[in-house]
């Protein structure tokens, strides 16, 4: 037992403390025939430096973006994440903080979760936003049932141009929750018709830029909501919002979103950054954890949580949410990247994201594939090609060009269809390069 620093004598001392013979003795409910015989069929040990050889090579089994051009999107964006974001959220303080219970030990840590909430309110245009929630989809769920307790009504509706793992989560949260959730269909990639949405809505939930890439009418959306009393919940890019107007604009009722673009790493699908934004009347409704500006009793500024005894685990029975933590090293991440890059430069981000994505249409449009929606986009766009996605995403990743999701994988009536993302990171080049590999095997 090479790693636990306890000799015989610390274990035997142990043991008579509690009062058992051996440590067989704490597993005496455990039935005989569930019990380990023997060794385990494990490799044998490995020096350190052979250890990590045998790691390189399983990691070199998977697809990664320095010998891989990414146009895959679909939720989790290749977007550059400036050096400065992994200096600061590598540092022992923050890397393995946990939550700031006691402010006059935490005041740094307090201070980037404000200064975190200020930008992402700022972002979308909302009056505050809380200290992050687990991800995207979660966000999205906790906003619904949030709606349903304040607007005392069982049904949610949303859009089915919503992401369809958004769209999983909110149904396994609502059927927990003994919510009906009830999914309005779109036209053309656009959720056009919001007839559907009754006075029995608690709210109405659109994306935009939706999972096809396209912006929706959230003007539109407002006046269905005012109609009908429903709240208005939008799921929101952050990057685009820096370009388009803002949900809050629209007069929002709630925005979410999946804050990975702002300087979190794709990874291989985590971890992520659940974004909540809302109207300050909901303040005391809200999902998670609010960190306030107050002052001290000698009226020094400082940082505190607020609103929130502790956690929303405490008196679960009258809790807002079953949240029990939050992402705060990833919210820190977002907060040193937007800092890093600026009001100014993550609007030039936007606008390099839409320029690319014009001419990737451009181009990509020229092969023998067409654009399948007509509705503006802002940098994801749906190809219709004249063969399988699923074949031509296979053939064109052996040529290291990771070309998109297949939506067949996600809607069998899709299986021509392919979902390709533009970032600020594709160059010139390399969507030339695409396009040229792209009509090679379409012919």
């Amino acid at each position: 037992m090479p790693y636990i620093p306890h000799t015989v004598e610390d274990q035997e001392e142990m043991l008579a403390t509690i009062g058992v013979s051996s440590i067989d003795d704490l597993f005496v409910e455990v039935p005989d025939h569930l019990r380990l015989k023997g060794e385990l069929n494990i490799p044998a040990a490995l020096s350190e430096d052979q250890l990590y050889g045998h790691l390189k090579n399983l990691s070199e089994k998977n697809v990664d973006l320095a010998h891989t051009v990414c146009f895959l999107g679909a939720g989790i964006y290749d977007r550059f994440i400036p050096a400065t974001v992994g200096a600061v959220i590598s540092r022992g303080e923050f890397l393995t903080a946990y939550t700031p219970y006691q402010p006059e030990a935490s005041q740094g840590y307090l201070q980037t979760i404000y200064e975190f909430q200020s930008m992402v309110a700022e972002l979308y245009d909302m009056d505050l936003s809380n200290a992050s929630m687990y991800d995207g989809p979660t966000a999205m769920a906790e906003a619904a049932i949030m709606a349903t307790s304040l607007k005392k009504r069982s049904l949610v509706v949303v859009s089915d141009a919503v992401h369809p793992h958004y769209r999983q989560v909110l149904e396994t949260y609502c059927w927990a929750m003994g919510v009906e959730v009830k999914t309005i269909s779109h036209q053309e990639g656009q959720t056009s018709d919001l007839s559907e949405v009754s006075e029995e809505a608690a709210c109405l939930i659109l994306q935009s830029p939706n999972f096809y890439g396209v912006i929706e009418d959230l003007a539109t959306m407002r006046t269905s909501c005012d109609a009908t009393g429903a709240l208005m919940i939008v799921v929101a890019d952050p990057t685009a919002s820096a370009l388009l107007k803002p949900p809050g604009a629209f007069g929002a009722d709630v925005v979410v979103g999946e804050g990975q673009p702002l300087g979190i790493a794709m990874g291989l699908g985590g971890p992520m950054l659940g974004l909540f934004a809302c109207k300050k009347e909901f303040v005391r409704s809200i999902p998670g954890r609010i960190v306030g500006r107050t002052h001290d009793g000698q009226g020094r500024p400082g940082f505190t949580m607020t609103l929130r005894t502790r956690e929303q685990d405490i008196r679960r029975e009258k809790a807002t949410s079953n949240i029990c933590t939050n992402e705060a090293l990833m919210a820190l991440a977002a907060t040193v990247y937007m800092c890093a890059v600026g009001k100014n430069g993550i609007r030039q981000i936007a606008e390099a994201t839409v320029r690319n994505t014009q001419y990737a249409i451009q181009q990509l449009t020229a092969t023998g594939a067409k654009l399948k929606f007509p509705g503006k986009v802002f940098g994801e766009f749906v190809l219709t090609l004249p063969k399988n996605a699923s074949q031509v995403r296979d053939e064109l990743l052996s040529k290291k060009i990771l070309a998109g999701l297949p939506l067949g994988e996600v809607d069998p009536t899709l299986p021509n269809d392919l979902l390709v993302a533009v970032t600020e990171m594709r160059t010139k080049a390399q969507i030339d390069d695409f396009a040229a590999q792209l009509k090679a095997v379409l012919a």
